[in-house]
Formats: structure tokens, sequence, C-alpha cells
């Protein structure tokens, strides 16, 4: 059982890592894991101890790439296994507690940036794609050869899209590759011009062009994929692509492709439904859902502003990896919002499900913000950052005196009409900070405890000298429903 705010000690003892994986065979640890780029990655920054990061799927190959490399480069290597978050997150605090000097991220990632400098290099895998079946099948689907198309991959089949855009490229004239966004080595020049990046990838666009323009075809997944486990990057791209254009993927072992306009269709509906959720919403749970990619301070304070704005209470939470038994503790949230790396945000939810719906940081930008421009004209932001002030997508709240704060509005899920805000965002932020009392004395006022103390469950009190000492005595064994020493039923 899961204590109040966090899993017990006991559990992380007794818990299995997850899918253990079948092991790869030594003789090709060294093309799957990129040992010897890996090894000259040490070498270049004679580092002396480095951090190895797995996904708990490939734990089993941990010990032996662990050793390869110790062997290869006489440096000192450090398995991170368990993660306090997402796995594709670089885990720098880990990295920093072992004292490393470089990490190895292995494994899908996100490539957010983190949030303390640190050299990282990263090993996506190489996943084996028939590019014959591929080629067939794109020119299945696109038989206009003039048509613009972009082609995407799972992180694990990046390695092929060159090779399978060699193959289109004598009949296809625009065709665009894209490639994974992997940090440029430190003291590297970016290229003139920058390409384009979103959804954790780069575009080279060519000048005049947009990726509004472009159908995507996505090479990666599987036949037997739904909605419910979708793959959060998967998830991204459907959300975030132009509705107008078609998205195809591709099983890269069969070549079998699947139209993904009435899937993406269904999970905008569902984004749709979460922003209304967020608008009737009176108190809202900020997850703190990472803690090792940039700027998520900045972010967390940006959020509880939006909510403010908004005349709703915010409450902070930071629990971990959020499942269902802890967020159960916390009745009085109308929603979540997880504040993760865009993978994280969009992970699929454990079966049971959530008691209350769990939002990215774009829905209650959405929800709060007056200024945001309505549905299917506002892009899907799935990253955070993209919110805050720098960003070219970044949507400034309205000044306290704008009409655009009594806007009428009705809620699509009651069909009632929504009060607008009782206050409105204040330029002073002093003012929020102390309440003056009938006394004439200054207190510091904290509506979160108050809220909170309401509660009738109240917890352990300490009661310190008003409880007499007693021996410790056996409790009652069992479950609720029938303990042993009760008769049957």
């Amino acid at each position: 059982m899961e204590s109040t705010f966090s899993s017990p000690a006991e559990a992380a003892l007794l818990r299995e890592a997850g899918a253990a994986g079948v092991l790869t065979p030594v003789a090709d640890l060294d093309r799957v894991y990129e040992l010897e780029r890996v090894a000259g990655f040490v070498r270049d920054l004679e580092c002396q101890r480095v951090a190895l990061q797995f996904p708990d799927q490939l734990l089993g190959d941990a010990g032996a790439v662990a050793a390869r490399l110790e062997e290869t480069t006489g440096s000192k290597m450090f398995i991170l296994g368990d993660t306090a978050y997402g796995s594709c997150c670089v885990d720098v605090l880990g990295a920093e507690q072992a004292g490393a000097q470089a990490l190895v991220h292995f494994g899908p990632a996100c490539l957010s940036p983190p949030a303390r400098p640190l050299p990282v290099a990263f090993v996506l895998g190489q996943r084996s794609v028939h590019l014959e079946l591929c080629a067939k099948a794109f020119e299945a689907q696109n038989p206009d050869p003039k048509a613009p198309v972009v082609l995407l991959s799972e992180p694990a089949c990046a390695h092929a899209l060159e090779a399978l855009a060699t193959l289109l490229r004598p009949r296809y004239l625009d065709l665009l590759v894209s490639s994974p966004a992997l940090p440029l080595p430190v003291g590297s020049c970016s290229p003139e011009p920058e390409p384009l990046e979103r959804f954790g990838r780069r575009f080279p666009l060519a000048p005049g062009r947009c990726l509004e323009e472009y159908g995507a075809f996505y090479v990666g997944g599987s036949e037997a994929s739904t909605d419910l486990d979708l793959d959060p990057d998967l998830s991204r791209l459907l959300l975030g692509w132009a509705p107008g254009q078609p998205f195809f993927t591709c099983c890269p072992d069969t070549g079998q492709t699947q139209d993904e306009g009435v899937r993406a269709g269904r999970l905008r509906a569902r984004r749709h439904y979460l922003v209304e959720r967020a608008r009737d919403a009176r108190v809202v749970g900020l997850l703190a859902g990472t803690l090792g990619v940039a700027r998520h301070r900045e972010a967390l304070s940006h959020l509880r502003n939006l909510a403010q704005a908004a005349g709703k209470r915010s409450y902070v939470l930071a629990l971990g990896r959020p499942t269902p038994p802890k967020l159960a503790n916390f009745p009085e949230m109308d929603v979540f919002v997880l504040l993760a790396c865009p993978l994280g945000a969009l992970a699929p939810q454990p079966s049971g499900g959530f008691f209350r719906p769990v939002l990215a940081p774009c829905e209650l930008e959405a929800a709060c913000n007056p200024a945001w421009p309505p549905s299917g004209l506002a892009p899907y932001l799935t990253h955070y950052a993209d919110l805050l002030p720098g960003s070219p997508f970044h949507v400034p709240l309205p000044p306290p005196d704008s009409e655009l704060w009594d806007t009428p509005d009705v809620s699509l899920i009651t069909g009632e009409l929504r009060p607008p805000p009782v206050w409105k965002p204040s330029n002073d932020p002093g003012c929020l900070a102390l309440t003056l009392r009938p006394q004439l004395e200054l207190a510091e006022s904290s509506p979160a405890a108050s809220f909170l103390s309401s509660r009738s469950w109240q917890g352990l009190q300490p009661r310190l000298g008003q409880t007499p000492v007693t021996g410790a005595v056996s409790g009652r064994r069992g479950i609720a429903i029938a303990y042993e020493d009760e008769g049957g039923s």
C-alpha cells in the first residue's frame, strides 16, 4: 500500500524495476550501445567519473556495458537506475550525487536541456528498419511526387531516415528529413542558417518555407498500438502537427501503414475537454514532475500566476511520479497540472486512471489566459518553456483593466455561465504577502494553509507529553473486509 504522500521505503526494495527486456548478445553490445563513440566522448573530456543512465528495459545490459567502458577508457562508471521522475530526462541530480563529470544517456530521450551544465552524450539505439518495405509504403501513401512531406521516426529509427530518403529522392522532389535535436558539442559552431527546432527534432527548411506546409510520414511504433498506450513522442507530434496535413505512421518491421488523422482528432478533442475542465476548476494542483529540466522553477511560478490571475487557488505538490493512490489524497483539487518534460506530460496514464484529470501546462495556459488564441488557431505546445517570456509563442497576460477579463464565458461541460475572476492581477507583488488585522498588527497570510486546515482529516498530531507511554502490542491482521480474528460471513 502507498502512504499518504509517497511510497513506503519497503516498496522500493520489493518493487520490480520493470520489464527486464531481452538481453543483448555480447557480440552486439558495441553496435547497439555505440560503445566506440561513447568511449571517444569520455576520452575527449578526460573524465575520470562518468554516470550511465539506463531505462528499466535496458538495465539488464547495464553491467556489461559499464564493464566494457571501464576496460576501454580506464574511467570509473556509475549506473543510474531508478529515476525520481521519467527516464527520458537527463538525471543530472543523480550524476552530481555520484560526483560524475559527464553523463551518458541510453534509450529514448526527450532531449530537454538540463537544469545544470553537464556534458551529456545520448545513445538513442538503432532499431532495424526494412528500407524497401518502408519505401513502398511511402509511395503507396504519397502518389503525388510534388507534395511536400517530412520523414519522421521514433528515436531508435532515426539512423535509417537518410538511407530511406536516398531511395525516395529520385522520384519525390520536396522531401524533408528530420533529425533528433541532439545538443551540439561544446565549442562547436552552429550551422548557418540554423534549422527549425520543434518536437525534439531539427527540420532543415528552405528559406521561405514553413513546417505547416508539409505532411508527415513517421517510421516507428508497432501495429498493435492503441490510443491508451500511444507513445508520448508520437502523441506530441499528432497534437502539434498542422491539422490540415496528412500524417501516416509506418511499422519499420513490416511496412504496414496507418492514417493517423482520426487518432489525432481524438487526441485534440481530449485536450479541448481538459481545457474546459481547467476553466471550470476552482482549485488547481501543480505537480512538480521534474527537477532536472532547465527553467522548471520559472515555469512553476508562471503557472501559479496564471491560476491566480484567473481567480483559482493553486497548490504545489512534490510527489515524485504521480499515481492514482497518491493524488487521491487530495480530493479538494479539481484538476492537476503536471509540470514535466514534453514526454512526461503526455505519458500514458496507468490502468484505472486518476480520479481527477491530469493536464499539461499548455492546457492550463489556454484555460486561464484570456489573450490566448481560440481553439483551432493556437498551436499545441508540448514543452513548458514555450510558454515563458522569451519564447516566440509566449502570450503575456492582459493588463488588469483589459476587457478580456470581463468577457462572458459559458462552460461547455455544465452549460452554466462562468463568473469573471473575483480579482484581477495586481502590479504590487507585496500586497498579497501581508494582511492587515483589526489589532493593527501584520501577520503572514497563507491561504493554502488555512484551506487545508479546514479538512476533516488532519493526520497525526504530536501531542508531546500528553499521551501516556504504553508498550507496543500486535494489531489486527488481514484486510479491512475480513480480518483474521473475524468469523466468516
